[in-house]
């Protein structure tokens, strides 16, 4: 084969020491960015709600942003010599840090507390998001654009020198990932993590600044342009591989591949959502397994490229290279998804811990760890995105024939990734996932692969006409059509990954996530398990502490004519708190909409006379979005308002056991209302006593949890067995099998702490915040 030479080898040493400079340079300013996405990304749920809805949003405003400075950073470039190119590339990493800054004051202060009834209107939460994050996505995604320009000396190696420049970003974004996620967020919070950040960016300006005048005053975008010297390495490159370049890329027009590149991010933007939430669901998610398994991604993006640079200068067919690792992403996704299905079963740590009720913990052996948070997300995810990485030096050996208009091109090219990838996010977050499922989803990704075979056929100029290209394209198309059909559907999906059979589980999904109910027995007889997103929640028979969660509070108040409860699950916190006759209304919150449907299909499926009621119960609307945004956005008072039992280390369960969300539940209760919560450690009850003058501590071996008012709280056994005995208290219980005997007893010998106002208590410093959820990660204490 004919190969092109090492193009490499015509810089000088200045020009190789200040490419690595820039490399460097560049790798600050992806391991910045992503430090930035995954914190500002959890800070604006604040303000748009931690649902699918609103996070999607933040993603695609994100992308839209820097969609934008590719397009502009690539029409600036090419107007501009080598050296401003640098001074721009320093000025917008400045602009990213000055804006870091300043930047949890404006999403949180000032989006999040003040102007939060912005987010009630979907378009207004949209366009506030997308300006609010414009301007660093803007900066950031002028870099690529200004670099390549910047640093190009000949046509011939743009493909490695662009390639080189998105390798060592996307790794720093991985690194930046990685960190942030394990170490940073656990050890310095939000607002010290943006700004290292921000201190980065403007190392990296300064870096750059410094480079700048290396290339000032030499020729700039003049030296750029003149050819080569005769004694160039060049001038024996091979004419055969010239022309099987030109060749290639002349298969497509520019705009064309811009379109392909477009595509190419929609499949891999909606694989990665598809991924992440099958990921989750195996992995039982938790605050750190998001970063982890993006970081995972960019990594296998990373490995890619720079194999991809290395590739690229030996290769005369691009596009076959190109098109054909496109399609083999697809041929993979089906395949790996296949042999996850079939021999999962068979590999037993695996299959036990698919099975399991509880996540990950602290005393599982370290082995377990390893198998399910590297081994086995590498095995999904890990071959397809090195193959995203390699086609990206090939794609930019395609579009660039010369280096009038590089900047442009590299500016487009980006753009069109991006914004394919916004499509993919709004269509597959808010469309596919909703009306056809995980499963079918996946199918229709890979049966999108079957375009780039379908792009093999377009012949190159000057080449001969062959059957071999149409033969390979059908065979393809072929291949994906009956993998797709072979791939396993959401049943069986399900099932699988839950460690069960599809006739012993119930399950609904839709956009907001997936509710999935399991039991040992086929007529459901047995006890039924809960579990939202692969976690497990509560069970059918209602469990006692999720039951003494709504009873205790209800009985207690004097007269709880209002309710809101904060998680369905089973049902059980939200039945034990309808127990009252004087309750006329109650409110339930919740984030996973399909729980609600699943308890449906129970009721019809066992006749559960708990679940029964619960569905019969008029008095209650259910309410599905993110609590905090439903409750910031209401001017409902409450007398009793509860937030069902979620392990502290959930993700995103900072945000219901914060000061701030304790602050919002404070000032949405009436006179002598109640706010109630579980008291998982000793850090929730210090955060709950410094908001609340007035709070009980309710302990029993089974439960413990934090009332809180804003009067006192009188602990009234008597008052409590008369409400509790109750025709309609009694009668309401019966029906749910609940032991209202157990409390009559726990009524009489339980002795609460008392917390009544006192000075001090709100200079406690190690509590939960919005801005430092120190026990969602773990932070000791």
């Amino acid at each position: 084969m004919d190969r092109e030479p090492d193009v490499s080898s015509d810089f000088s040493r200045r020009d190789k020491a200040t490419r690595a400079a820039v490399f460097a340079l560049f790798f600050i300013s992806g391991f910045a960015a992503l430090l930035y996405q995954i914190i500002w990304q959890r800070v604006l749920t604040t303000f748009s709600g931690a649902d699918v809805f609103s996070v999607t949003i933040v993603v695609a405003a994100f992308m839209a942003g820097l969609g934008c400075g590719s397009l502009v950073g690539g029409y600036v470039a090419d107007r501009v010599s080598a050296g401003k190119g640098i001074l721009l590339f320093a000025l917008a990493e400045l602009a990213v840090a000055l804006f870091a800054f300043a930047s949890l004051r404006l999403y949180y202060d000032v989006l999040g507390i003040r102007l939060g009834h912005l987010a009630d209107s979907p378009s207004v939460l949209a366009l506030v998001l997308f300006v609010s994050l414009l301007w660093p996505t803007f900066f950031m995604g002028m870099s690529l654009p200004l670099l390549a320009k910047a640093l190009t000396r000949r046509v011939e190696g743009a493909a490695h020198l662009v390639g080189s420049l998105y390798a060592f970003n996307t790794m720093g974004a991985a690194v930046g990932a990685f960190l942030t996620t394990w170490w940073f967020m656990r050890t310095l919070g939000f607002e010290r993590t943006v700004y290292l950040g921000a201190m980065l960016n403007t190392c990296a300006a300064l870096g750059a600044w410094l480079l700048a005048p290396s290339l000032l005053g030499d020729g700039g975008a003049r030296r750029e342009m003149s050819p080569p010297r005769s004694d160039s390495p060049d001038d024996a490159r091979p004419v055969t591989a010239v022309g099987h370049a030109a060749a290639e890329a002349s298969r497509l027009a520019v705009p064309v591949w811009m379109i392909v590149y477009g595509l190419s991010g929609f499949i891999a933007l909606s694989l990665e959502i598809v991924w992440f939430r099958m990921l989750g669901v195996m992995l039982k998610s938790n605050s750190f397994t998001f970063g982890h398994l993006l970081s995972l991604f960019l990594a296998g993006l990373t490995i890619g490229t720079f194999a991809g640079i290395k590739w690229v200068g030996r290769s005369t067919h691009h596009a076959v290279v190109f098109l054909s690792l496109q399609a083999g992403i697809s041929v993979y996704t089906a395949v790996s998804l296949l042999a996850l299905h079939g021999s999962v079963e068979h590999l037993q740590p695996i299959w036990e811990y698919l099975g399991r009720y509880e996540p990950l913990g602290l005393r599982d052996p370290l082995t377990q760890v390893a198998l399910m948070y590297l081994a086995l997300p590498l095995a999904i995810i890990g071959p397809p995105t090195v193959m995203m990485g390699v086609s990206f030096p090939f794609l930019q050996r395609l579009v660039h024939q010369d280096l009038a208009g590089l900047g442009v091109r590299v500016g487009s090219l980006q753009a069109a990734n991006i914004f394919g990838s916004m499509l993919g996010a709004g269509l597959t977050g808010w469309g596919l996932l909703r009306f056809l499922g995980t499963a079918a989803t996946f199918k229709a990704l890979v049966l999108f692969g079957a375009v780039f075979g379908l792009l093999l056929l377009v012949p190159r100029s000057g080449g001969r006409r062959s059957w071999a290209p149409a033969a390979g394209a059908a065979g393809l198309t072929t291949g994906l059509c009956l993998l797709a059909w072979l791939m396993p559907g959401q049943a069986s999906l399900w099932a699988t990954l839950h460690g069960t059979t599809p006739d012993r589980m119930i399950h609904v999904e839709d956009e907001s996530g997936l509710s999935v109910l399991k039991n040992p027995s086929l007529s459901f007889r047995a006890e039924t398990q809960v579990f939202a997103n692969g976690l497990g929640q509560s069970a059918v028979p209602f469990p006692s502490h999720h039951v003494a969660l709504g009873l205790v509070p209800v009985m207690l108040h004097p007269d709880p004519k209002q309710i809101a409860i904060v998680g369905l699950g089973s049902g059980a916190t939200l039945y034990a708190a309808a127990g009252r006759r004087e309750t006329a209304h109650i409110d339930l919150i919740e984030i996973v909409a399909p729980q609600l449907e699943t308890l449906r299909q129970l009721s019809r499926r066992n006749n559960d006379g708990g679940i029964g009621a619960l569905l019969a119960d008029g008095r209650i609307t259910y309410t599905f979005g993110d609590a905090r945004a439903v409750l910031r956005l209401s001017n409902r008072k409450y007398d009793l308002i509860e937030s069902d039992a979620l392990r502290p280390t959930s993700a995103s369960a900072g945000n219901l056991y914060s000061i701030e969300y304790f602050t919002l539940l404070k000032n949405h209760l009436t006179k002598g209302g109640f706010a109630v919560s579980w008291a998982p450690t000793s850090r929730v009850v210090d955060t709950f006593v410094t908001v609340f003058p007035h709070v009980m501590l309710y302990e029993q071996p089974d439960i413990a949890m934090l009332i809180g008012s804003n009067q006192p709280i009188a602990w009234d056994p008597v008052a409590m067995r008369t409400r509790l005995g109750s025709p309609f208290s009694r009668a309401h219980y019966a029906r749910a099998s609940v032991d209202i005997d157990r409390y009559f007893k726990i009524f009489s010998t339980a002795q609460p702490t008392i917390f009544n106002a006192a000075p001090g208590r709100t200079r406690i410093v190690d509590v939960n915040t919005d801005l430092f959820p120190r026990d969602e990660f773990r932070v000791a204490r």
